[in-house]
């Protein structure tokens, strides 16, 4: 089957770094295998100059648009002007045949200039909360949250939460489980927190720079189905129950209680996507008590039941990557 095409488009004096994050994303081979069709895109499908006077050639012009799933303007030159009038009309037409349509960081401004935003919520870099909100009254802008994505527009905060959003996008097409696996291909958290309900989990550690919690954190992964008791875990460390605490917190950046329930959701996620396991089987193995504490801790989370995550997910396992 085919795999979604990106469009990647560049502005003028575009930042090399803002447009390397959706570029290193989409081009990622988990399991070595390619998951998006990545297409470089210049207004006139000519060579686009950067802010530091390199120079980028495109794959092709606008007319790429025409044809792309994902279309991703990952940044924006200059916050007063609006896009090129064919840029504005691309995007829109791209939308409105069914593409998705990202403005990362800066970004977002020139989906609010091309009339994209009007009366969604939306995301943007916190510098520029004040000049978006007198520009666009008619966006509601979330200053809290890491990304939006609301009716096949997404928008995100600034460079970091680029890459949050990038990986949100992998995972709305491909699941958890490559989603994170291309996370671990960057060395970056598969998930941070963000400040509105949707898809975004904590941080999890995957290593820390405390050799000794490091080979805790193997053995609790290793180990989740079990219950842990934190008298245990700090003898089994060598230290005291309070050099424990400050210890994994300090490594970690969360309490160990709130970590190991992350845990447990993470690999929930991963079960519910790619085996046929009950709620109850999963709850069992992942350490939660009851199938009741696992519904609770899941919702409170993801704001929906595991049965419907798996609706909504289970399709886009690493099966998919399989199929021709």
């Amino acid at each position: 089957m085919s795999i979604p095409t990106v469009a990647l488009v560049l502005y003028p004096h575009f930042s090399l770094f803002h447009v390397s994050i959706p570029h290193v994303v989409f081009t990622a081979t988990p399991h070595d295998q390619q998951i998006f069709d990545l297409k470089v895109v210049s207004t006139d499908g000519q060579e686009q100059q950067a802010d530091k006077s390199l120079t980028m050639q495109p794959d092709g012009g606008l007319e790429i648009l025409d044809t792309a799933d994902i279309v991703v303007v990952p940044g924006w030159h200059d916050l007063a002007e609006p896009p090129a009038p064919a840029l504005a009309a691309a995007l829109r037409q791209a939308h409105a045949r069914g593409a998705t349509v990202v403005g990362l960081c800066y970004g977002a401004y020139a989906l609010a200039y091309a009339g994209l935003l009007d009366g969604k919520e939306a995301a943007t870099h916190w510098m520029a909360e004040q000049d978006f909100c007198q520009r666009f009254p008619a966006v509601k802008l979330n200053t809290n949250a890491l990304y939006v994505d609301k009716d096949r527009v997404i928008t995100s905060a600034g460079t970091g939460a680029g890459l949050d959003c990038c990986l949100h996008i992998v995972r709305a097409h491909y699941g958890t489980r490559i989603a994170n696996s291309v996370a671990r291909i960057l060395i970056i958290p598969p998930h941070r927190e963000g400040g509105q309900a949707q898809f975004i989990e904590q941080p999890i550690a995957s290593s820390t720079q405390d050799a000794e919690i490091n080979r805790l954190l193997d053995h609790l992964r290793a180990n989740l189905a079990q219950p842990h008791q934190i008298n245990d875990l700090a003898a089994r460390s060598h230290m005291s129950r309070r050099t424990f605490t400050r210890h994994f917190h300090k490594a970690t950046g969360m309490a160990f209680g709130k970590w190991l329930v992350n845990e447990r959701l993470q690999r929930s996620l991963e079960l519910l996507e790619t085996t046929p396991l009950s709620v109850e089987q999963i709850a069992e193995a992942v350490g939660f008590q009851t199938a009741t504490s696992f519904r609770q801790h899941f919702r409170q989370r993801f704001q929906v039941s595991p049965s419907v995550w798996r609706k909504t997910f289970s399709e886009f396992g690493d099966d998919k990557l399989a199929q021709p």
